[in-house]
């Protein structure tokens, strides 16, 4: 089974990571992706290493699965001339080129869509592609602060950090992937493409959640933190014995199993709205009734009564993990040259109205540099 986007042509001229990740979604939907690269050297993150396995860069395999590749110089009438006819078979075009890079290769949006009316273009930037700042480079660290997201994270508001994944990065390419979906639906109805436009400002700006209409509506600014939530406690990470645990009590009747289970004083505590004015005061009543236990009973022991809860796990650990596994987000694939590999697999599942089972199991593995070019360039002769 290849998946609900059988039969759709994506074309990506995108590198590094935001594009290249709304590509693999749309790969791992069953689409025919084919990554177009730049000769001898190909996507930037070919080089970002070490890790390496052999002479592949592990950055490189983790947002490139399900694809073919082929190198053409943009420059080159005759690699453009390939290009143009692959545009004109596609049905996606996906670029994170900054603001007029393209227009100047004479390879302008506007200018393939009048080639080809029903393709739908996905454009990535970083700060947008229009505004007094439309033009700036956009790099996820800097996103990351431009858009408020190291100054929710860390230990407190002298600690800004960044997130431990290219979050905006990631974030752009899943909404990238969101919006196609949708203009390909659209052109079910029109028989007429579009263009998708979104940044990683706008990426993270679109999950500030509670955060956002904290300062829109309240006017608060939120600041980090550390492991406790600004909004519900006790909810975080909270130190036992030989470790510590996470607990997550979203409910005043989880805070009364609570209380009961480990016999806390509740005296002044009795709702989340008290508990979050006096977080320090119940970090320090959690932690002293925990104070005894080791992680592996306190764990037993929450799930028993009912309170949600978890370890803080290491990805060893996490790939290791038989739930893991039992969710399909381990692949394995064969490479051309490192032979058979195993990656982190796609997040969603597919069933049938019968319960069975649909989600696509033919993965490709990532492709070394114009692999398919010589059958690609035929393909289009």
């Amino acid at each position: 089974m290849s998946g609900p986007l059988d039969g759709v042509l994506v074309v990506d001229l995108s590198r590094a990571l935001a594009g290249p990740h709304a590509t693999m979604m749309l790969g791992d939907l069953g689409a025919r992706v084919i990554k177009v690269e730049a000769p001898g050297r190909g996507d930037d993150t070919r080089g970002w290493g070490p890790p390496f396995a052999g002479d592949e860069s592990t950055y490189f395999l983790s947002a490139n699965r399900n694809k073919e590749s082929i190198a053409l110089d943009l420059k080159d009438p005759a690699d453009r001339e390939v290009l143009l006819r692959l545009v004109d078979r596609a049905d996606v075009l996906v670029e994170n080129f900054r603001t007029g890079v393209l227009e100047r290769l004479g390879l302008g949006l506007e200018s393939l869509q009048a080639r080809n009316p029903r393709l739908i273009a996905l454009s990535i930037t970083g700060f947008g592609h229009d505004g007094p700042e439309g033009g700036r480079a956009g790099y996820d660290q800097i996103a990351q602060g431009e858009a408020g997201l190291m100054s929710l994270t860390g230990s407190g508001p002298a600690d800004p950090q960044r997130v431990g994944v290219p979050i905006g990065d990631l974030l752009a390419g899943m909404y990238g992937a969101y919006g196609v979906l949708a203009a390909l639906r659209e052109r079910d109805l029109t028989g007429v493409g579009q263009v998708v436009r979104t940044s990683l400002l706008a990426a993270v700006v679109g999950v500030h959640a509670f955060q956002g209409t904290r300062y829109t509506v309240a006017g608060e600014v939120g600041v980090a933190q550390g492991n406790h939530h600004p909004s519900i406690a006790p909810y975080g990470l909270f130190h036992c014995a030989d470790g510590s645990v996470q607990i997550a009590v979203g409910s005043e009747g989880l805070w009364q199993r609570l209380v009961t289970a480990f016999g806390l004083d509740e005296t002044g505590l009795e709702t989340n709205a008290l508990r979050v004015a006096d977080r320090g005061r119940v970090i320090a009543v959690v932690e002293g009734a925990f104070a005894e236990w080791s992680a592996e009973r306190l764990l037993a022991r929450l799930d028993e009564v009912g309170v949600p809860a978890g370890k803080v796990r290491g990805l060893d650990e996490v790939y290791e993990w038989e739930q893991t596994a039992s969710q399909g987000l381990l692949i394995d694939v064969e490479h051309s040259t490192l032979g058979a590999v195993r990656l982190p697999g796609p997040p969603l599942r597919f069933f049938g109205a019968d319960g069975e089972e649909r989600t696509r199991r033919d993965h490709g593995a990532p492709p070394t540099l114009d692999q398919h070019g010589e059958d690609i360039r035929r393909w289009v002769s």
